[in-house]
């Protein structure tokens, strides 16, 4: 596998860190850009060591990992981190580019489209957690508000805890979600204690603003950009699978059924390893 060449990229209120897998001036295919939010380049080495004839470019969105953020922390939307894709696309300088996409980074993917078509060939959105616009959207949104007023009142425990229940639950989210008891940090190795810290990329940062997105449909159907929106085939009923369900629906599209669950590109990462080599071989078709 070719060796990460790391750069850097200044934004305004940030420093963007991206890593480039071969040589971009002897490419003889399209870059391809895999991208998460709130992962990290750090996600993506086995899906790239899978795709390794290509030119594949993996990075940090701002406040995650390596890509400091200078502007004073707060949350952030899909608008902010698609200007920041925007702009590392041009850095590149290498014409439009592939992009596949996973889970928040799948929403931000879509908000790139809307805004500059011209910079993506193909987008591959695999399982965007659109939660305003699945057919149970208003109690989506309220378990939502619940994870991040939870980690707002009693830290990262108890608001991880609520948001990897939730991500595990299959079909509508019912009236009386709120009501049952809230799970036990414990029961997923999770502290308890509250450290005070509330920087978190995720439930700090990203929360709110991803899973409260409205795709701009008109924009994205009338983009040049081939738009595939991926779900896996063990997601279903699950809030992001949901999600790419019903945004293809409002695009006229055919989802796209990808190996294994939600992390299918994972492999020993973070200890939760999907189908790496059969979820590699289904983006190659996809993108061909």
């Amino acid at each position: 596998m070719t060796d990460a060449v790391t750069h850097t990229l200044e934004r305004p209120g940030a420093t963007l860190v991206y890593d480039v897998r071969g040589d971009l001036a002897g490419r003889t295919a399209p870059v391809l850009l895999l991208i998460g939010s709130p992962m990290g380049a750090s996600g993506f080495p086995t899906l790239a060591s899978q795709l390794d004839d290509r030119v594949v470019v993996t990075y940090d969105p701002r406040g995650v990992e390596r890509s400091v953020r200078s502007d004073g922390g707060g949350e952030l939307g899909p608008k902010d981190h698609a200007a920041d894709l925007a702009a590392l696309i041009a850095a590149l300088d290498v014409g439009p580019v592939e992009v596949f996409a996973s889970s928040g980074g799948a929403v931000n993917g879509l908000a790139l489209v809307a805004a500059h078509p011209e910079l993506v060939t193909t987008l591959v959105a695999h399982e965007p957690p659109l939660c305003a616009i699945v057919p149970d959207s208003t109690n989506a949104l309220a378990v939502v508000e619940d994870m991040y007023a939870t980690y707002q009142a009693q830290g990262m425990g108890h608001a991880m805890a609520k948001f990897i229940a939730f991500t595990g639950f299959s079909g509508p989210v019912p009236d009386d979600y709120l009501d049952r008891p809230a799970p036990d940090p414990a029961m997923f190795g999770l502290p308890a204690e509250d450290d005070g810290s509330r920087g978190d990329a995720l439930l700090g940062q990203n929360l709110r603003h991803i899973c409260g997105y409205l795709p701009d449909v008109e924009a994205l159907r009338a983009a040049t950009t081939r738009i595939v929106v991926g779900v896996g085939e063990e997601s279903d009923g699950q809030l992001a699978r949901r999600g790419g369900e019903a945004v293809a629906e409002l695009l006229g599209l055919e989802p796209v059924v990808f190996p294994s669950g939600h992390g299918g590109f994972l492999g020993d990462e973070y200890g939760m390893p999907g189908k790496p080599v059969e979820f590699g071989a289904r983006l190659r078709e996809v993108l061909a």
